[in-house]
């Protein structure tokens, strides 16, 4: 980095990201999400955590190998084995990056029984071995922003002289401000030695709503480097948004002269992606890249943009991706406006996919007057959730509700074979989810079922989401269609299918969490 006004955009999508409980990815999909981060202008996009397990490694790995552009990192512990996996798996990478953590603040040194000076001397062993390996090396004080000052600027100054190039200060609990995220970048830039000749960098979590202020916040006091995720997924409330940092940056640069080398018309194909592949659906207020974002209700809203549109848009749907162009799609439009439409929304699909979502297309519009936007990136959610491959599919669904009663004819498709059942429940949805249990028992508890409309009307797509936990496992099912109990009960197998695998991943009886839990 040359120009000391440009901001690294670190982005930990596939890593922090899919911490956030129910969000795992397939290897596909990593690949597929690294791909297009590298083409958006990611400066380091951190892969995943090797040691975790044989998949995430496997991603890390062969991800460091497509990369063209960015630099790939990985995440390890504060253990030589750690980080000798993390460099078996990122070493096949153009640029790669190591990057280690410990937990610095009384609370998290009480975890390893480790007092200050016994850390120290593990910050020094470790960031030492990390630089043996590589070159670039990143080191974090896990909850730095609980971190006595003076023990932060001693582990920070042993990490530097170690080797380090990247200090990374998280907050890793959200707990701070943003005078204090700023507050804190500057006290280290003064107080240590060999500072200035690092980049410091910044991880904000967003319990208090505040991980974008604090990381700009920081930023401006002197950080280089914002640690970031698409629609800002993470563990609890998630981190800072890629997509708002960048544009904050953007549109503000009158008062924040930085720069970043990101593509943003990306973002919104981006963000539908991730939001496909983690089954965490955007609010629809949520700033940049909401569906509400670019709408406007109030009277004086319409007439003020009709006349001038910078009356209250202060950015452009096409800066972030959004097409302004109105194709109308319809029970008449073929394969190829279908396409066209598809990759003005962030979606590009190859030939076997274009026929697969043009049927379901073609059929969506039997059954709907009108076909918009969000009608589409459900379509496009919904095949990606429900395919061919699954193990378990649904075939046939009937329902009968009323007031004498609620039941529910199931058709499966288990491993290739067919079964069929007759239930009922308390409600149709509570039928059709005991018939799909006496088709597949499991022990899942669904933690969570909901259901919105896509658009509006009474032929609209309901999108269901659900999330279930199984032994500590966590996944999340989404499905649409103008069936309101048939999207429940494909997002329901959709959820039952993500378990099986990760179950296979992860293996039987093993505790998914006992690495995880301690990264920041």
């Amino acid at each position: 980095m040359t120009d000391k006004n440009h901001v690294l955009i670190f982005d930990t999508t596939l890593r922090d990201g899919e911490q956030s409980p129910g969000a795992t990815m397939t290897h596909a999909e990593k690949l597929e999400i690294a791909g297009m981060l590298d083409e958006m202008g990611v400066d380091v996009i951190e892969a995943g955590f090797p040691i975790a397990s044989e998949g995430d490694f496997a991603a890390v790995s062969e991800i460091a190998k497509r990369a063209q552009n960015s630099v790939i990192c990985g995440l390890a512990r504060a253990q030589l084995p750690d980080i000798d996996r993390c460099w078996e798996a990122v070493k096949h990478a153009r640029r790669p990056r190591i990057h280690t953590f410990i937990g610095t603040s009384p609370l998290h040194r009480a975890i390893p029984n480790l007092d200050m000076d016994q850390m120290a001397e593990r910050i020094h062993q470790t960031v030492t071995h990390a630089r043996n390996l590589c070159d670039n090396v990143q080191w974090s004080p896990m909850d730095a922003t609980r971190t006595e000052h003076d023990y932060l600027c001693r582990v920070v100054e042993i990490a530097i002289k170690a080797g380090a190039t990247t200090i990374n200060i998280p907050d890793t609990v959200g707990y701070t401000a943003p005078r204090e995220s700023a507050a804190l970048i500057a006290m280290l830039l003064e107080r240590v030695p060999g500072a200035d000749g690092i980049i410091f960098a910044t991880h904000c979590h967003n319990d208090l709503g505040m991980a974008t202020a604090n990381s700009l916040a920081a930023v401006e006091a002197g950080a280089r480097q914002i640690e970031c995720t698409i629609n800002g997924l993470g563990e609890r409330a998630g981190n800072t948004a890629l997509e708002e940092v960048v544009m904050a940056l953007k549109v503000r640069h009158d008062i924040m002269p930085f720069t970043t080398g990101i593509d943003t018309t990306k973002i919104m194909g981006l963000s539908r992606r991730v939001a496909q592949a983690s089954g965490f659906a955007v609010q629809p207020n949520k700033a940049i890249v909401g569906k509400n974002a670019f709408l406007h209700e109030s009277g004086i809203h319409q007439d003020g943009v009709l006349k001038n549109v910078e009356t209250f848009e202060i950015m452009r749907p096409a800066d972030i991706g959004l097409n302004e162009a109105n194709i109308a799609m319809g029970k008449h439009s073929g394969r190829a406006a279908l396409r066209s439409k598809l990759r003005d929304l962030g979606y590009e699909v190859g030939d076997n996919q274009l026929k697969d979502v043009f049927v379901r297309f073609k059929a969506l519009a039997d059954r709907k007057k009108e076909i918009y936007d969000d009608d589409l990136v459900a379509l496009m959610q919904d095949s990606a959730a429900n395919t061919e491959a699954d193990y378990l599919q649904v075939k046939h669904l009937r329902v009968i509700c009323g007031s004498d009663g609620q039941s529910a004819d199931l058709t499966m498709v288990v491993g290739g074979e067919e079964k069929t059942v007759h239930a009922t429940g308390d409600g149709p949805v509570d039928a059709c989810f005991n018939a799909v249990k006496a088709i597949w028992p499991h022990q899942a508890v669904l933690q969570l079922y909901q259901v919105h409309a896509v658009t509006e009307g009474t032929d609209a797509q309901a999108t269901v989401s659900v999330r279930m936990e199984e032994e500590g496992r966590i996944a999340t099912g989404q499905a649409a269609d103008t069936d309101t109990i048939l999207a429940s009960v494909r997002a329901y197998v959709g959820a039952l299918n993500r378990l099986k695998v990760r179950r296979e991943m992860v293996g039987e009886g093993s505790d998914t969490k006992q690495v995880s839990m301690y990264s920041h």
